[in-house]
């Protein structure tokens, strides 16, 4: 066969372009490979070793709150009501006028009385100058021992009616100052119950005008069992305290829509013995109520030390608590830096923090921080802090 030069030609003009390229692409260098992304660091999460001080175990029962005092104003001397100087339900303080009582008659009885005294004084005055006028005469052989005899006896009458006479201008004074009705405590008034224009203290039932309740301080009041009553007794080694170390023991409540136990104050009075109707013991603490934050006949929960102290007790925050179906938890970072879930035994709470009973060791590494992120089986960076995030 014959091949003519031209095709000879183009064959291989086309080879060597073939051939050209090859050797281009041999002599290129590859793109280097793409550098593998390293591998993300663990989250960082705040941690907290327990804290650990000494507690005392506490009881808490539900109780009320009562008024320290609580009075029916009444009239003490007889009279038409003539005015009302508060409002219903104002805040009144010690010896703010609360009701006046018609006053003429009792005005009229003291200037009579003082009438009475003036009197029985210008009649001592008399005797006494008679008295000496007439001892005097007597030393002169001018009278008899008789007539010196009747002006001492006038002068020691006259003494008697000006003590007489004293007393009946206090009890005038006391009468019209029974005219003004005024508070015996800082309270708060009820509603006045008797209008302006009726006769009060007449009748021996006397109509209650008000009433007033001392709301600062407050009592708050519970019964417990008898059962724990043996035990705080048995805490305390049969010991009975007295009444001033009855006074230094701390009473903790709160309201039923507050959490923790807010409000603290002292024991102030235990019954002396176990009610055999109820068998339990009644307890009262007195609290300051400036806010008027309890009223009486409330439900409060109340906290009492139970006599006996935790030297150790190991306290986490409150918020590092968490609850599920199989009870509450606290996540702890192992030696390893994963999470694992802990289920403990919780006991009181003091202040933020919250004892832990079971569950938990002093060494342990509590999640008290980006607690919306942690999860079980997570492993993390932990950063070791004191306070609760």
């Amino acid at each position: 066969m014959v091949i003519a030069i031209n095709d000879i030609y183009r064959f291989s003009a086309r080879h060597a372009l073939a051939f050209a390229a090859l050797a281009w692409l041999a002599a290129t260098p590859a793109p280097p490979a793409q550098a593998q992304s390293p591998a993300a660091a663990p989250p960082a999460i705040p941690v907290m070793l327990p804290g650990m001080q000494a507690v005392s175990d506490t009881l808490e029962v539900v109780g009320n709150a009562a008024a320290v005092s609580q009075v029916s104003l009444v009239a003490r001397v007889p009279g038409y009501l003539e005015q009302i100087h508060f409002e219903d339900g104002a805040i009144v303080a010690k010896g703010d006028l609360l009701f006046t009582i018609q006053q003429d008659q009792y005005k009229a009885q003291l200037q009579q009385a003082q009438a009475q005294l003036e009197g029985a004084t210008v009649a001592r005055d008399h005797a006494r100058l008679e008295v000496g006028r007439y001892t005097a005469l007597l030393k002169q052989h001018a009278t008899s021992q008789v007539e010196v005899d009747h002006w001492v006896f006038e002068q020691q009458s006259a003494e008697a009616n000006i003590k007489a006479a004293q007393a009946q201008v206090a009890i005038a004074q006391l009468n019209l100052s029974y005219t003004e009705v005024r508070a015996p405590f800082d309270g708060q008034m009820g509603k006045h119950l008797i209008d302006v224009g009726n006769m009060v203290g007449a009748s021996p039932q006397t109509a209650v005008l008000a009433e007033i309740t001392q709301l600062d301080p407050i009592y708050v009041v519970a019964n417990i069992s008898s059962q724990q009553a043996l035990q705080i007794r048995a805490n305390l080694d049969q010991r009975r305290l007295t009444l001033a170390e009855l006074h230094q023991i701390p009473v903790e409540a709160a309201l039923s829509d507050e959490s923790g136990f807010p409000h603290h104050g002292k024991l102030e009075y235990v019954a002396p013995s176990i009610d055999p109707a109820t068998g339990t013991l009644y307890l009262r603490g007195v609290l300051p109520n400036p806010t008027r934050t309890f009223l009486p006949g409330m439900f409060v929960k109340i906290r009492l030390p139970m006599g006996k102290i935790q030297k150790s007790a190991l306290l986490v925050p409150q918020m590092a608590v968490q609850e599920d179906q199989g009870g509450r938890y606290l996540l702890v970072v192992n030696d390893r830096n994963v999470i694992e879930k802990r289920y403990v035994q919780l006991g009181q709470t003091v202040g933020s923090m919250q004892t832990v009973d079971s569950g938990l060791n002093r060494e342990d590494r509590v999640v008290v921080g980006e607690l919306w992120r942690a999860s079980p089986g997570m492993t993390v960076t932990p950063k070791l802090t004191t306070e609760a995030q």
